[in-house]
């Protein structure tokens, strides 16, 4: 745990109004990020993100810095609350609208992106999180962390507290499962 999270922790609970904006604008990318990677919806992402940051508020005083990093921890409190909403919500179909994909960052940064290439990542991007949709949280939450934010397993394993044996195989899984769908996919559409 570094000194300043400490600090910025300990100024937080005195009422200090502009280490808590330190707190919010260092976190709400990221949290966002993992709302949107998680759910689909930009919109609910938002509003998420805005939940987390009430809890973390609200449950500041219970940190304990002995435990892991200020940043680990509100990682996990936004991981339990996006969880706890797609468990909540996962009968309901989402679809993602252009604002969503307009988020996505699906750039190559070594040429010049076009409008037809721009188009074309947002349907892939659209795609993917579709098929993502269709396989298990805990799947799915592997493939994300690995295959899109690119964390390492030992990276994966400390943000969700599972052996690193356990990331490998879920990631596994996860990609075996993806691809079982892309075939039904295609062979649906080679029988239309």
């Amino acid at each position: 745990m570094q000194a300043s999270d400490v600090t910025l922790v300990n100024r937080c609970l005195e009422g200090d109004s502009q280490a808590w904006e330190v707190i919010v604008r260092s976190y709400t990318g990221r949290l966002l990020n993992m709302g949107y990677q998680y759910l689909g919806s930009y919109a609910v992402a938002e509003e998420l993100t805005q939940d987390i940051f009430l809890k973390v508020y609200q449950n500041l005083a219970s940190f304990h810095p002995e435990t892991g990093s200020l940043k680990s921890w509100i990682l996990r409190v936004g991981r339990n609350l996006i969880i706890d909403y797609y468990r909540a919500h996962k009968k309901e179909k989402n679809v993602a609208g252009s604002e969503e994909l307009e988020v996505l960052d699906l750039k190559c940064a070594n040429k010049k992106v076009t409008p037809f290439d721009n188009l074309y990542l947002r349907e892939k991007a659209e795609f993917l999180y579709s098929l993502l949709e269709k396989i298990s949280p805990e799947l799915k939450e592997a493939v994300i962390l690995r295959d899109i934010e690119g964390l390492s397993y030992q990276e994966i394993s400390g943000r969700i507290e599972i052996p690193v044996g356990t990331v490998k195989s879920r990631i596994n899984r996860g990609r075996i499962e993806l691809s079982k769908k892309m075939r039904e996919i295609k062979s649906d559409l080679v029988k239309k």
